[in-house]
């Protein structure tokens, strides 16, 4: 059945093509497996909040009947607003309006939240600028730059509020706009499109511009809400959407809610975040957390954009998706928001994820892939300019920056056929993972650190579990021993200058390119020498070796412009002379221009397999596909054959100037 919504119709009907529904989620009360909610264009500024669940072989799917043309937004227009003096204008709001959850008394706080708590959920728009929350009122009259915004001359535009009689006051500087004249929106609603009960399994959501919701802070250990999510479900379709302007998290894939497991340090302290954690993934199963129940969902084609925390976020809710063919850009870049839940992807227990074809920039970090990365596949994505903009300061609570973030894992993890160009492109507090067929620009980050603290004079080490090969069933805990690394047929560029060698939190400026840094680590001969096999093992003898290093293998890389090699490397070239590598737009076109292949000549090296990269140690499982199959790594960024025979690098074929992208993905 076909229900109809349109938010033009003289009045509201009963969901027939002649009488539409004027609210969508007058259709989503209705809807049953197999029908479809068919939506005019319009702006409907609604919570639409699915009731009924689709199965695998009858989906509920909500449609936009014009691309782009419905609007499912969480702001109300706000008018009358009077000039104070100068650029300062205020308007009222009763707090009627916001019922039970009122985004300018809600702060955005909780666990791993870094900065003050001074930011509201709520925000002001002017037309499709998102204004900067000031702490005064003086501040918000003076409209100057802020210093941590990577656009610095947005972060002018500013607003202020205060409660009064039970109204919201709103403050705000335009920079010279009259509101009366210009469309001035608030944050009203929490979500935009989000189921309140567990299950509500299969539904698509396709060809919507979802925007402007007053979302609370995601922690893994918490609650996560988004502009736009499944909840705690499966089999989830968000297809060629455009999401904006969520104050914190624009898609969320999950946790689910338990109030004994909920920001419990924030609220109780009393054990340590980390441990929490644990307790998370150890509960999961207790709320269904099983491949049969939960995850599977696809995100394509979407243009995700300006959110203050994450583009899209997921703490186990996520496992078995994909997430491809999406744009996502300008994600916690005004620094108002600070801390270690932020990135364009950040996800908790990615199990068996692919992460494909997306383009990712301008965002504080890129992917960042939380614990239990195990099956995680991140594949023929363009990734640059994922750091601080030049002479941008570092905002207070926020995050370094990096292309790739993958923490705390035990792998199997694959990074392949990826260009990735940002000052650090690879950061990995992690083991077990193959790093294949890349063009990388910038540094490795947190080789061997960023794991365990020194707590009361001693070590005290972050054990983090693995799973059941292709699972969610907990196998067991382990700390990070670093290494289990595998590094073949990369292009390692020294594109970015060098100028704080030690790299700083607050700098702006990586280590040096190349694999070096893995030199600390053994070759497999080297560490598994005290292992073989003897007459009478020595158990307790062997510690030393169980809490040591594990081995990496480094072969067939090249390095450009004097990026660094390891020990370990085998069958590489290092080439002399000078390289280049630039982005361009043609139009909508994304083009690549280089000449570093100019110095590659014949180097050739052999094609990987899953047979070469072998298990990662402590889940002892392949570099594999998410169904057990083995890969053989003869596609490339485009999905090209390689042959016999490949180039180091993400292309078969090395040429001046490459097109990425015929247009703009998500778009």
């Amino acid at each position: 059945m076909i229900w109809y919504v349109d938010d033009n119709a003289f009045r509201d009907g009963d969901g027939s093509q002649a009488r539409p529904f004027r609210h969508i989620n007058d259709a989503a009360q209705v809807a049953q497996p197999g029908d479809e909610v068919f939506v005019a264009p319009g702006v409907y500024r609604e919570h639409v909040i699915p009731r009924h669940a689709g199965t695998e072989q009858a989906r509920i799917a909500y449609r936009s009947a014009v691309l782009g043309g419905a609007v499912i937004t969480g702001s109300e227009v706000l008018s009358g607003w009077v000039n104070l003096r100068g650029n300062l204008w205020t308007a009222r709001v009763s707090n009627s309006v916001f019922g039970d959850y009122n985004p300018y008394t809600t702060y955005v706080c909780g666990d791993w939240y870094f900065a003050p708590t001074i930011r509201h959920t709520g925000s002001v728009y002017l037309n499709d600028r998102t204004l900067f929350e000031t702490e005064t009122l003086e501040e918000c009259e003076a409209g100057e730059v802020s210093p941590t915004a990577w656009v610095p001359e947005e972060s002018r535009y500013k607003w202020y509020s205060e409660q009064e009689n039970g109204e919201t006051v709103f403050y705000a500087n335009f920079q010279g706009f009259d509101p009366n004249r210009e469309r001035v929106e608030i944050n009203v609603r929490r979500n935009v499109f989000m189921p309140e009960e567990n299950g509500i399994d299969y539904i698509t959501v396709s060809g919507f511009k979802l925007c402007r919701a007053a979302t609370t802070w995601a922690p893994p250990a918490a609650y996560q809400d988004g502009l736009i999510g499944p909840h705690w479900s499966k089999g989830w379709i968000i297809e060629d959407c455009e999401v904006f302007d969520s104050k914190c998290c624009g898609i969320s894939l999950g946790k689910y809610r338990d109030p004994e497991n909920d920001m419990y340090f924030y609220t109780k302290h009393v054990k340590s975040p980390t441990q929490m954690e644990r307790d998370a993934v150890c509960r999961g199963q207790y709320h269904g957390w099983l491949k049969e129940n939960i995850g599977h969902h696809i995100i394509r084609r979407c243009h995700i954009h300006h959110c203050q925390q994450t583009g899209i976020v997921g703490r186990m809710g996520g496992v078995f998706s994909t997430i491809e063919d999406c744009h996502i850009h300008d994600i916690c870049n005004t620094q108002q928001l600070g801390g270690a839940e932020t990135a364009g992807i950040k996800l908790h227990a990615a199990i068996d994820v692919v992460i494909r074809r997306n383009h990712i920039h301008n965002c504080i970090i890129g992917i960042w892939c939380d614990w239990q990365a195990q099956g995680t596949r991140i594949s023929q994505n363009l990734l640059h300019d994922n750091f601080r903009p030049e002479g941008v300061q570092h905002g207070q609570g926020s995050m370094f920056s990096s292309d790739v973030f993958i923490e705390v894992s035990h792998g199997p993890t694959i990074i392949d056929n990826n260009i990735l160009l940002s000052k650090q492109s690879i950061t990995i507090p992690s083991e077990g993972l193959a790093i294949v067929h890349n063009l990388v620009a910038g540094g490795f980050g947190l080789i061997n650190s960023g794991v365990d603290s020194i707590v009361n004079g001693q070590r005290e080490p972050r054990y983090t579990p693995y799973h059941i090969r292709h699972r969610t069933e907990v196998a067991g805990f382990m700390t990070i021993l670093h290494g289990d690394d595998r590094i073949y047929n990369n292009m390692f560029i020294q594109l970015h200058p060098v100028t704080d060698p030690a790299r700083t939190a607050e700098s702006n400026e990586y280590e040096a390119v190349g694999t070096a840094p893995f030199d600390i680590f053994p070759d497999y001969e080297t560490w598994y020498a005290p292992f073989k096999p003897t007459s009478e093992p020595n158990m307790g003898g062997l510690g030393t070796y169980h809490f040591g290093h594990l081995p990496v293998w480094v072969s067939g890389n090249a390095y450009l412009n004097g990026a660094n090699v390891s020990r370990h490397e085998n069958n590489g070239l290092v080439a002399d002379a000078p390289a280049s590598i630039a982005l361009d737009r043609d139009g909508s076109r994304i083009v690549l221009k280089t000449d570093l292949y100019r110095q590659l000549m014949q180097f050739r090296v052999p094609v990987i397999t899953t047979e070469t990269l072998g298990q990662a140690f402590e889940p002892e499982q392949a570099f594999e596909n998410r169904d057990g199959t083995p890969i053989v790594f003869n596609s490339d960024f485009f999905g090209s054959h390689r042959g016999l025979t490949a180039l180091p690098g993400p292309f078969t074929d090395g040429q001046d100037t490459i097109t990425l992208f015929e247009r703009e993905p998500g778009c």
